[in-house]
C-alpha cells in the first residue's frame, strides 16, 4: 500500500428474497466498482456500462443477450463485456447464480478492443479465471493494493492478448531485465513501510507496469507484492522479539491495521503475532 491512506468505505451489502448484492470501490488505480451478487429470480433487462464488465460466476450461470447474440457463462468462464453496448441477464438454472464483476475503466482496455469483445465476451481460460479470482480476494481486503495492482495489469494484458487474437494457452514467454528487476527491488526495500503503488514504480523506473511484474516474478521466483509483504513480516518478527505490541507493530510494519498484519504473519509464519510474541517471551 502506498502510505497508510484513509480507510476504504467498507462493502454495502443489500437484501431482498433472492437478492444478496455487495459492492465497494476500492482504492486501486482502474476499477471504477467491485459487485458481488447472488441471484435467483431478478433478470436484468437491457442496459449499458460506461465501464468494462469482467465477470466470473460461481454458481449456476448466467445467460445475456449482447449485440442480439445470446451467451453464457459457465462458472469455468471469464466474460468481458464491453462499454456501451447494450445487454441484458438473468439466470440460467433455477437455483440462481453467485457472481463476481470488477468493472474497469479505459485506462486498463482501450476502446479499440470493444468490437473483438462483442465478437467473443465469454473466455474459456483457466489461467486467467484463477487470476480474476485472485484479484477479488486482493480487492475484498485494505492495504493489499499493489498485490491487486499487480494481479490487475497481468489480467488485463492476458485480455488484450484475447483480443487481438493472441494465443491464450501459454503466451509469450517473459523477457528477462535482470536490471529493471533489481531496481525494483531496492525501491521495495526502501518502501517497506510506506509502501509502493505499481503506477508509482513504473513511472520512476521508466517501464510498462506488466513487464515491471514480469521481469521481477522472472529474476526472483516471486511477485513484487509477495516480496513487499515477506519484507513486512520480517520487520514485524523484529519488532514482536523485542517485546512490542502486535497493534503497535502492525503500522511500523508498514500494515493496513492489525487485522492485515495477522492475516500475512499467519500465513508466511504459521501463528498469529501474538502467539508469535508469546513464545518468544516465555522462550527468553
Amino acid at each position: 500500500m502506498a502510505g497508510q491512506q484513509r480507510a476504504p468505505r467498507q462493502p454495502g451489502r443489500a437484501e431482498r428474497p433472492g437478492r444478496d448484492v455487495t459492492a465497494w470501490r476500492p482504492g486501486v488505480p482502474g476499477v471504477v466498482e467491485v459487485f458481488h451478487a447472488h441471484f435467483t429470480e431478478y433478470a436484468y433487462p437491457m442496459h449499458v456500462h460506461e465501464a468494462w464488465t469482467l465477470l466470473i460466476v460461481d454458481d449456476g450461470a448466467v445467460r445475456y443477450d449482447l449485440d442480439r447474440h445470446e451467451h453464457g457463462t459457465p462458472h469455468d468462464t471469464v466474460s468481458l463485456l464491453p462499454p456501451h453496448v447494450p445487454h441484458n441477464g438473468s439466470a440460467a438454472t433455477p437455483e440462481g447464480f453467485s457472481k463476481r464483476v470488477v468493472y474497469l475503466d479505459a485506462t486498463r482496455l482501450g476502446d479499440e478492443l470493444i468490437g473483438a469483445a462483442v465478437d467473443g465476451p465469454d473466455l474459456r481460460d483457466p489461467v486467467l479465471r484463477r487470476r480474476v479470482g485472485q484479484l477479488h480476494t486482493a480487492l475484498a481486503h485494505a492495504g493489499d493494493e499493489l498485490e491487486a495492482e499487480s494481479r490487475l495489469t497481468l489480467i488485463a494484458e492476458r485480455l488484450e492478448e484475447h483480443l487481438r487474437h493472441r494465443s491464450a494457452g501459454g503466451g509469450r514467454p517473459p523477457r528477462r531485465d535482470p536490471l529493471l528487476a533489481r531496481r525494483l527491488r531496492e525501491l521495495l526495500d526502501e518502501r517497506v513501510a510506506h509502501g509502493l503503488a505499481l503506477e508509482e514504480a513504473a513511472a520512476l523506473l521508466g517501464a510498462h507496469p506488466a513487464h515491471l511484474v514480469r521481469a521481477f516474478s522472472t529474476a526472483y521466483g516471486i511477485a513484487p507484492h509477495q516480496y513487499l509483504m515477506s519484507r513486512r513480516v520480517g520487520r514485524a518478527r523484529r519488532l514482536l522479539l523485542e517485546g512490542r505490541p502486535p497493534g503497535e507493530v502492525a503500522p511500523a510494519a508498514g500494515f493496513y491495521d492489525q487485522a492485515h498484519l495477522t492475516r500475512h504473519f499467519k500465513r508466511l509464519v504459521g501463528v498469529t503475532p501474538g502467539r508469535y510474541r508469546l513464545s518468544a517471551r516465555w522462550a527468553s
